[in-house]
């Protein structure tokens, strides 16, 4: 059963989320919040699998109280809901650590699919979608202030093997396993094995935070 807290300004909203969801065998709501300090309150009390998360919420944006969620080290997971597609919003909440983002008249098949999708750890939006919004809003976002200066690596890509760094460059340029498997002539079991030390090796949440790493490390400079 996955669990899930809705987290939204406009109570219709929540009212619809919560119907299609508890429609759901596999899915129930634990709780409703009105804006960003709710959610993030009632997370820490309830630890849902996922946080459906609006953006623009009165007090503590969505985007804030994300960041307070996923820094606090718990298991939830983050699904931001968005009014536009690729705008700056989803940039930004990607890279306070959501798992994935959809727009708001995303298809009820679409939702549910991303809500499973987030709480058994995939990311929602694709690779080649992270690059897409990376490249449109890193100009105009303030820089990751765990990022170096530039003048030495960062500490968070020391650990990796020459390979591993390799994947990771690929991984930020939007490939997916499959394409990495065949262009390095690579088994994909060995892919997926790399992939994963990757993520536990530099505290990536999912292949999302992977890309946002590449991009912030300059491994993958903007097209």
């Amino acid at each position: 059963m996955t669990t899930v807290l809705i987290a939204d300004d406009q109570p219709l909203q929540r009212f619809g989320s919560r119907m299609l969801l508890e429609s759901q065998d596999d899915m129930t709501v634990v709780g409703e919040a009105a804006n960003g300090s709710e959610a993030v309150r009632m997370t820490a009390e309830l630890h849902p699998d996922v946080v459906l998360m609006d953006i623009r919420m009165p007090g503590l944006d969505g985007i804030e109280a994300t960041r307070r969620i996923t820094a606090a080290g718990d298991r939830t997971r983050i699904l931001i809901v968005t009014t536009f597609d690729l705008d700056e919003y989803a940039y930004a909440g990607l890279r306070a650590g959501a798992s994935g983002f959809l727009v708001k008249d995303a298809q009820p098949e679409e939702l549910l699919a991303g809500i499973r999708a987030v709480a058994t750890g995939d990311a929602v939006v694709a690779p080649s979608l992270t690059r897409r919004l990376l490249d449109a809003y890193v100009h105009h976002l303030p820089a990751d202030p765990t990022a170096q200066d530039g003048t030495q690596e960062d500490a968070r890509l020391t650990s990796l093997t020459d390979r591993e760094r390799e994947i990771l460059t690929v991984i930020g340029k939007g490939w997916t396993n499959t394409e990495i498997a065949t262009r390095l002539h690579l088994a994909e079991s060995t892919v997926k094995t790399h992939v994963g030390r990757i993520l536990a090796k530099t505290g990536s949440r999912d292949r999302i935070q992977a890309v946002i790493l590449a991009y912030d490390t300059k491994l993958v400079q903007p097209s």
